[in-house]
């Protein structure tokens, strides 16, 4: 299952085994027009990837959790009118799609990549999040993709992006009945129950403009035992969250809506256009915390708010003060 071969063998039987039945090798081979060894040795390579399979004699194999492909069609399909703004690509496995569309973005082959590119990942082998940390997601589980976003602003001009891109998800989450859901300052979708998504902007430009930004945003969809064992953190999915859940390709198609709208709200007026209702979604808004800073050392405060550069604003014992970057941790509402 290589970068971008979408049409690989391994590929074509995990398509074949999505919806967690078994399927014998023989049929399998015989759809495929293979040997059933080739099939053996296909769902081996497979395997590798921690896909889980079960396999049982004089049955077959199938996917120990069934999995829904993300499907441009659908997704084009419910952007209606809005489609023509982003140029969508799904890849059955890569390492990383911020990675991949950040070198895509400076690459003449692609013509600079234009904005509204987006790169979604069924597979993602090596995602990360801020800080360097592992972004750990399994086949289907969860929705990963980036997208490339061209501003004639410079990069003075981004401060607070990642906020502003945090109450775009809320939207989204919002218009699909998620409930419980909130920001965590800076940049994760988190719940009383753990972190449901996060976001890593990775920006490239002159300070005075133009600029370039790739947005990946990771959020989990199911969240199978295997899989929860890997994260050190508490964790939820969507699945918990929604009565009636969306298609992979629908959730994708409306985060993308809520973003592009975002985005160009951004480029008129800032985060400050924006400032009040991330405040109203933030999960410590008015809650006493503390924030332990890059040296790790640790500040304790009321969270007021954030301000118009996406600062985070706590009252200590020493005034009002802001901070840049930093982990967040208190007590929830």
């Amino acid at each position: 299952m290589t970068e971008g071969l979408t049409q690989s063998r391994a590929w074509k039987l995990l398509t074949m085994l999505a919806d967690g039945e078994f399927h014998s090798g023989e049929v399998l081979a015989a759809r495929l027009g293979v040997s059933r060894a080739s099939v053996f040795n296909a769902l081996a390579e497979v395997e590798r990837h921690d896909v889980v399979l079960h396999r049982v004699r004089g049955r077959g194999y199938r996917l120990a959790h069934p999995w829904q492909r993300l499907e441009s069609d659908e997704v084009v399909r419910c952007l209606g009118n809005e489609a023509d703004q982003f140029n969508i690509e799904i890849l059955p496995k890569a390492s990383s799609s911020n990675a991949l569309l950040l070198q895509r973005s400076r690459l003449v082959a692609y013509g600079g990549a234009p904005s509204g590119s987006v790169l979604a990942i069924e597979l993602q082998t090596e995602g990360h999040g801020r800080m360097g940390r592992v972004w750990h997601s399994g086949l289907g589980t969860a929705l990963t993709f980036s997208l490339l976003w061209r501003f004639s602003c410079g990069l003075n001009s981004l401060s607070g992006l990642s906020l502003a891109v945090g109450v775009a998800q809320m939207r989204a989450l919002i218009d699909l009945g998620v409930q419980g859901v909130f920001l965590k300052w800076p940049n994760d979708i988190v719940t009383e129950q753990g972190k449901l998504g996060g976001v890593l902007i990775e920006a490239q430009g002159e300070m005075m403009g133009p600029s370039a930004v790739v947005i990946g945003i990771g959020l989990n969809f199911t969240l199978p035992h295997e899989l929860a064992k890997r994260i050190n953190q508490p964790a939820c999915a969507l699945d918990e969250l929604c009565t009636l859940m969306p298609t992979r390709s629908k959730l994708l198609a409306i985060i993308l809506s809520e973003l592009a709208r975002v985005l160009r709200q951004f480029e008129r007026g800032g985060f400050s256009l924006l400032r009040e209702e991330w405040e109203r979604y933030h999960i410590y808004q008015g809650a006493r915390i503390q924030l332990k800073l890059p040296n790790d050392s640790i500040v304790s405060g009321i969270a007021l708010g954030v301000s118009d550069d996406g600062e985070l604003c706590l009252e200590t014992s020493q005034g009002v003060e802001y901070f840049n970057s930093g982990e967040a941790g208190g007590i929830a509402r």
